[in-house]
């Protein structure tokens, strides 16, 4: 029998982990279609697979469609296609090879307690760790900061001696031994001296402190995607892509990257909504002029006749709760409702916690969009007296004083997680608005399967006012749309 061709087995392989790639981009909601599967494969084969950026960029080019998906295809990547195998010898050098040294002390439980030199983890190596880990930071030395973050987890983020089905890996332990945070002042002073601003050498300290931790955990993935398969990583540990990460477990860099987002799926969503509005100019068929028509052709209505499509724009009122985590969702989904204004034949709206606020002038044409954000949560502290969420008494005192705001050319939109920490919850008032409206919709952030847990009014609210989840930026686009 003759052996296998070891060209076949690579071939093989490569196919298999091609396919694995493209499956978990499908499953973190890249929409890799069957084409884009062919074009990467016609792609790949054009290029060097000796040169790994090459690669990564040939394969970005055939599947990814938007810069908010970038993240999620190069944390997935990394894990189908990593840099480093095992420690990362060849690339720390044998005096950074961490827990899976050559003689495999440090894994199987060598010394690490004291202030022993060389040792993996002590006092003394986590001092010139910190040390190296500043230089670097402060140099901006991109290839230094990679190695650091795959020594780090290597060193200070093995946990050896687990039990089954637990990880030996955590970028977690790494980073809170590391704590990159405690350097920043100094990275500060670093970059002040060499002639920044304040705000800018603090932003730019931020940002590597930042991009450092994403690297420890791109490298604990790694590691974990090693021992237990990437698929297992891609499935349980790999933060979803930032248009479907949920608005109410976001970081300080997501809600960065979210406000650089609104304004491009703005664009996106007035240019589908103004084709679709074109495609349907013709308004209902006008059944007696079509008949009177068709008596020209022997009764054969060759040629229909339609109604003037009447304008379908209306007047917007969105009601926002901006208390404690709801409030990023809040203002995001006010964002993207003003950057659609002209979809609109006007919008005003309105933020409470237990009183009700007009934040309307805030979105003036051509703001900037950090500007708003910074000016929003400015005007939360207006809209708080008592500085507990009342939702019954914001929507009294919303009819009391805005009642104006509403009409029947009106869409009132409710933002808000419906809890009301067991207050009154003015269901009668909110009826009578929603009544007095074109139409009235309620946006929860909260997924449905918490709604009326604790201290929520869901169903309640529900009863009076349809209420859909939408739990991120996919969802809250589809839902605007088809407000519109």
């Amino acid at each position: 029998m003759p052996s296998p061709d070891p060209q076949d087995e690579a071939r093989s392989g490569l196919l298999d982990r091609h396919i694995a790639f493209l499956e978990a981009l499908r499953a973190a909601g890249l929409p890799v279609s069957l084409a884009e599967d062919l074009d990467a494969v016609a792609v790949l084969t054009a290029l060097p697979w000796d040169d790994r950026a090459v690669v990564r960029e040939g394969y970005a080019a055939a599947v990814v469609k938007r810069h908010a998906q970038r993240p999620t295809f190069d944390a997935l990547f990394d894990l189908y296609f990593p840099p480093l195998v095992g420690n990362g010898a060849d690339r720390l050098g044998a005096d950074e090879a961490g827990p899976e040294d050559s003689d495999g002390d440090a894994a199987a439980g060598g010394p690490q307690d004291g202030d022993v030199p060389g040792a993996r983890d002590n006092a003394e190596a986590l001092r010139d760790f910190r040390e190296r880990l500043e230089a670097a930071m402060t140099a901006g030395d991109e290839q230094q900061l990679a190695r650091l973050a795959a020594e780090a987890v290597g060193r200070f983020g093995a946990m050896p001696g687990r039990g089954p089905g637990l990880s030996s890996w955590s970028a977690y332990t790494a980073l809170q031994r590391v704590a990159p945070g405690e350097i920043v002042d100094r990275l500060v002073q670093g970059l002040l001296a060499e002639g920044r601003g304040d705000e800018e050498a603090r932003r730019a300290a931020a940002q590597r402190v930042g991009g450092f931790t994403r690297r420890v955990e791109a490298d604990a993935r790694r590691r974990i995607g090693e021992e237990k398969g990437a698929e297992h990583v891609a499935r349980t540990a790999l933060r979803p892509s930032i248009d479907r990460l949920d608005f109410l477990q976001m970081r300080r860099t997501d809600l960065e990257q979210m406000r650089r987002e609104i304004y491009p799926l703005a664009r996106r969503l007035a240019t589908r909504l103004t084709q679709e509005h074109h495609a349907q100019r013709r308004g209902p068929l006008d059944f007696r002029r079509t008949v009177r028509a068709s008596v020209s052709t022997g009764g054969v209505p060759l040629t229909t006749h339609h109604k003037p499509k009447r304008p379908h724009r209306s007047e917007l009122v969105v009601l926002c709760d901006v208390s404690g985590s709801v409030a990023n969702f809040a203002q995001f989904t006010l964002l993207l409702v003003f950057a659609l204004r002209e979809q609109f034949t006007k919008v005003r709206a309105f933020t409470f916690i237990d009183h009700v606020h007009e934040v309307t002038h805030h979105f003036k044409p051509g703001a900037d969009v950090v500007d708003v954000m910074a000016d929003l949560a400015a005007s939360a502290s207006h809209a708080a007296l008592w500085g507990r969420t009342n939702y019954g008494r914001a929507i009294e005192k919303f009819a009391e004083q805005h009642a104006d705001a509403i009409g029947p050319r009106t869409s009132l939109l409710v933002l808000g997680d419906a809890r009301s920490n067991y207050s009154d919850l003015a269901l009668t008032t909110l009826a009578e608005l929603a009544g007095q409206c074109r139409h009235a919709w309620w946006l929860n952030p909260e997924h449905r399967r918490h709604w009326d847990t604790g201290d929520s009014a869901a169903s309640r609210y529900a009863d009076v006012v349809p209420m859909v989840e939408c739990r991120n930026l996919t969802q809250l686009s589809e839902l605007v749309h088809d407000l519109l």
